[in-house]
């Protein structure tokens, strides 16, 4: 929320306008006076790293009346204030609404009354209305994320991470409360995150006699050799009969059923504390910048829009539309029509549901593949570590075992293969627990095929493989191409074949997102904050930070929103006299303006391959030298930090659901060698663009849409955000007064 604020606060003084913020939500509008402030640019520096709510939120009874919206539109107009951006969930949406349909008829009567003269209500005919929400539990319908439910699921993830360590000690079952009245999505996004042996959630109650069901799968589970039980059960999970399923009464089956001992942990409200995640921070300075342009070209005519993504695109969607739809699911679910609940939800959370039953029951008979139709699927991970590669790899092989085929490991890449015979078969019990792991449990290696090529045919066919499946960066993508071109010579690899990017730098064609690239931001943006903070005690000092990211700027540019730099180099753009000069031109400008404030600390980031002249040492001493003492220059080289520990959330869910998909087009494809061979769509990228998870081929993209000497895409989707670093970070001639 204060990513938000931040957002809408500065976007409107770059454009023109003059912001407001209101304190202690309506009941600050309804009291008016010193709750209503005029917000200057230094007054929000800092936000992006705070928690909660700056300017604070209050549950007000007042507004939910006409008198108390009567006082709401006097206090706006004394304050000059036309436009409300309100971030909040239904409730606080559709009170927005409200007033904004009276707005006419509150003018009216408060010149009627004598409160205002008609002169002053004049300029203020119009009161605009832009949504943008802000819900832990990920409710909203229209939306694919609400700002805050990737902060949240990190703290569950984090809480569930440390309850395993001591689940696994003691050999013991926990039950796991998490939030979610009439919404799933936490408890499903945490179960699919941290492998729990059960979720339940509002909109998908168990079948009849769950219990027996609950107890087979962990019976099965236990007697496979795995030493802990996670259930995962949301607030608002309910069974088919809408009788409450309490986080008690399932501790009570775990223990009188199967002898487990079993506690109970309820998280509440430890779920909406901490700073932001990276993708809550990108997400809400994108919506908030959003919100300020719809705004703007708001008409009296228009309907109030509620700022949404879609499509991993910003969309605009109309507000009450939205709410309905919301308010539909908590109906279905109370009329016990749980497949209109699930229909309208977002079309993933099927698909995630989905993914997690099939990755949690290896032994659902109903699931197997026809005996023909089983295959022998080798893994291999190539290119550097990358969070949610052996999320990934969990997912396949589980997938896999649940389906009758049998997955192989590949182990520390190609030269593994031809120098080692590194192959190892996968069962249930090997891959649990990976998930949670980062780095690459089987290991990686940046070594191409072409190394050794008949070697490695040799052994695809001695081990019979019928699948390929490659998780890694553009060496993994580059492994494919190689292979693929391979099929003339060697017959061994007329099999399907598909790549699953993973890698930090996000720099594979066929994709938007690359699993890693998350978690790489979240352990920058940490990192970041830390440096932040030192700067800013040292009140009078910029850190150049040296980012990782190979020759792509996507991890500096998604940083530099996430942390409020003051300037980012890429490669893309690159780096020049006149660049340095203007950026150490507005820090002197920045410096001024602080005027002796806390959080003065300025950060720079520079992607390490943005020059080979100007070097992030360089940068430093340029910015000292041309100081003249008024401030003072560090660098900072994370590292291999970049590539974090344990995998955020988000990669750890995108790595289920793709690596699902993987295995999914393995069996799809799965023809005669020579049909393989006359098929170029059976070598492919697996890629999130848009909201859609597509398959490309490796013919259709090493062409036109690679940049081998870049080693990225041609076209990338996040090159139009670094007009909004720049905007935000007062770069490029924003007023910052």
């Amino acid at each position: 929320m204060n990513a938000a604020v931040r957002a809408v606060v500065r976007m409107s003084i770059a454009q023109g306008c003059e912001a407001y913020a209101i304190y202690e939500g309506y009941e600050g509008l309804v009291q008016g006076g010193g709750l209503i402030k005029r917000m200057h640019w230094e007054d929000v520096r800092g936000w992006l790293s705070e928690g909660g709510t700056l300017i604070g939120t209050a549950r007000c009874k007042k507004f939910t009346e006409r008198a108390g919206r009567l006082q709401g539109a006097k206090n706006l107009v004394l304050a000059g204030i036309d436009a409300l951006v309100v971030c909040g969930g239904d409730g606080s949406l559709t009170g927005a609404d409200i007033f904004r349909s009276e707005w006419p008829g509150l003018l009216a009567e408060l010149i009627e009354l004598g409160e205002l003269a008609e002169e002053q209500c004049s300029p203020f005919k119009t009161l605009n209305i832009v949504g943008l929400v802000g819900s832990i539990d990920n409710d909203m319908s229209s939306t694919d994320a609400t700002i805050g439910a990737y902060s949240s699921l990190t703290r569950i993830c984090q809480a569930v991470d440390f309850i395993d360590a001591t689940a696994y000690s003691h050999s013991r079952a926990f039950v796991v409360e998490v939030m979610g009245r009439h919404c799933g999505w936490l408890a499903l996004m945490a179960g699919l995150s941290t492998g729990a042996d059960f979720v339940f959630l509002p909109e998908k109650p168990p079948q009849d006699k769950w219990e027996g069901e609950m107890c087979r799968i962990i019976k099965t589970h236990r007697t496979a050799g795995k030493r802990k039980t996670i259930v995962i059960v949301a607030e608002g999970a309910i069974d088919r009969e809408l009788k409450p399923i309490t986080a008690t009464y399932v501790r009570d089956i775990l223990v009188d059923e199967l002898r487990l001992d079993t506690r109970i942990t309820t998280l509440g409200h430890v779920q909406r504390g901490g700073t932001a995640c990276a993708f809550d921070r990108i997400l809400a300075t994108l919506q908030g910048g959003e919100a300020v342009r719809a705004v703007l070209e708001s008409t009296p005519d228009t309907l109030s829009p509620m700022i949404a993504i879609n499509e991993n695109k910003i969309t605009r969607k109309p507000l009450m539309d939205a709410v309905r739809l919301t308010k539909a699911v908590a109906e279905c679910i109370k009329n016990k029509d749980f497949a209109g609940a699930m229909n309208l939800r977002d079309p993933e959370f099927e698909e995630y549901h989905r993914a997690y039953m099939v990755t949690t029951k290896p032994d659902e008979l109903s699931e197997k593949a026809p005996q023909d139709k089983r295959m022998r699927i080798a893994i291999i991970h190539v290119g550097a570590p990358a969070g949610g590669m052996n999320a990934a790899t969990r997912a396949a092989a589980t997938f896999c075992l649940n389906r009758g085929h049998r997955p192989f490991a590949i182990h520390n890449g190609f030269p593994g293969l031809v120098r080692h015979d590194s192959v190892r078969e996968l069962n249930w019990l090997t891959v649990e627990g990976w998930a949670i792991r980062g780095g690459s449990e089987i290991g990686t290696n940046r070594s191409l095929p072409s190394e050794d090529m008949g070697m490695v045919a040799w052994y695809f066919q001695r081990y019979k493989f019928d699948g390929l499946l490659i998780i890694g960066g553009f060496e993994a993508y580059h492994a494919l191409t190689e292979l693929h071109s391979a099929r003339d010579s060697y017959p061994a690899f007329r099999i399907p074949m598909i790549c699953l990017p993973a890698t930090i730098s996000n720099n594979v064609p066929g994709t938007e997102f690359s699993i890693g690239s998350d978690t790489c931001l979240n352990a920058l943006i940490e990192y970041c904050d830390a440096i932040k903070q030192s700067a800013s005690a040292s009140r009078r000092r910029v850190f150049v930070v040296e980012c990782q990211g190979g020759k792509s700027g996507y991890v500096a540019t998604m940083a530099g929103l996430s942390v409020g730099a003051l300037a980012v180099y890429t490669p893309e753009e690159g780096i020049n006299l006149n660049m340095l000069k203007d950026d150490i031109d507005h820090l002197r400008e920045s410096f001024a303006n602080d005027k002796g404030m806390n959080r003065a600390g300025k950060l720079i980031l520079r992607n390490e391959k943005a020059s080979k002249t100007y070097t992030t040492e360089i940068i430093a001493s340029i910015i000292r030298e041309e100081a003249n003492g008024r401030f003072e220059s560090r660098t900072a080289i994370p590292g291999h930090v970049q590539q974090g520990g344990t995998p955020s959330p988000m990669d750890r869910v995108r790595a289920v659901r793709l690596a699902v998909k993987c295995i999914q087009f393995l069996e799809s494809n799965k023809k005669a060698p020579k049909e393989v061979f006359k098929d170029p769509s059976t070598s492919a990228v697996i890629g999130v663009r848009g909201a859609s998870v597509v398959f490309t081929s490796i013919e259709d993209l090493r062409g036109a849409e690679t940049d081998w000497d870049s080693r990225r895409p041609r076209k990338a989707f996040w090159l139009d955000y670094r007009g909004l670093v720049n905007t935000l970070g007062g770069r490029a001639g924003t007023p910052t007064g």
